[in-house]
């Protein structure tokens, strides 16, 4: 059962009919009762950091989702805010992150962007797998994902970036610890490949 975590942010929807045409079930979580029975855990994010961090506090899942990922080494994956919130901090605002994965969010530096309109890094774009990771499984050069983010992850341990993608410069665009995992990039609106992405997590 893939559980995605409703805090107020995210296309929730859009995950949930994803894997109905995978015919894998899911069920969504707003409330800490709702997280009992979880083997898979999807946070997604959008907009500003602080305010997610707020918003997940306020849900009172926190310190549960902590105790899953941390003690339990259940599987999650963070999608967009939902992986810059893994990092220690960011840019973004004064909360503090959940320090899942060692590294700070950063704004992107305007004048390495080569395009008339710089931020936010919205549309499609590559992503260039740098290790073998089965989240990655069937994906390449070739797979194109939407975009749509003005701060990126900076992994403190390189060994942690699993894909990278180039926008004025290489940044991580997928990263992994032990059962963590983290995209940069929107596979609910990244049609084949990010359905592709999806059912890999669900494999895991």
């Amino acid at each position: 059962m893939i559980t995605i975590i409703d805090y107020g942010l995210g296309n929730i929807r859009a995950f949930v009919n994803v894997y109905d045409r995978l015919n894998i079930k899911t069920k969504v979580a707003k409330n800490i009762k709702d997280l009992e029975g979880v083997n898979k855990i999807i946070l997604p994010g959008v907009g500003h950091f602080d305010y997610a961090m707020q918003s997940l506090e306020n849900s009172g899942m926190k310190e549960r989702i902590n105790d899953l990922v941390l003690n339990e080494k259940t599987p999650v994956i963070g999608i967009c805010v939902g992986m810059q919130m893994m990092s220690n901090r960011s840019d973004e605002g004064k909360l503090s992150g959940l320090g899942w994965i060692d590294g700070e969010v950063k704004l992107f530096d305007e004048s390495k962007i080569n395009y008339k309109t710089k931020l936010p890094h919205m549309g499609w774009n590559d992503i260039e797998p740098v290790k073998d990771n089965k989240l990655l499984d069937g994906l390449n050069t070739n797979s194109r994902f939407y975009f749509l983010h003005s701060y990126y992850f900076r992994c403190n341990d390189k060994s942690n970036i699993i894909a990278e993608t180039i926008y004025g410069e290489k940044f991580a665009s997928a990263v992994y610890k032990d059962n963590i995992y983290g995209i940069q990039f929107h596979p609910e609106k990244s049609h084949s490949a990010g359905i592709r992405l999806l059912k890999n997590f669900a494999e895991l």
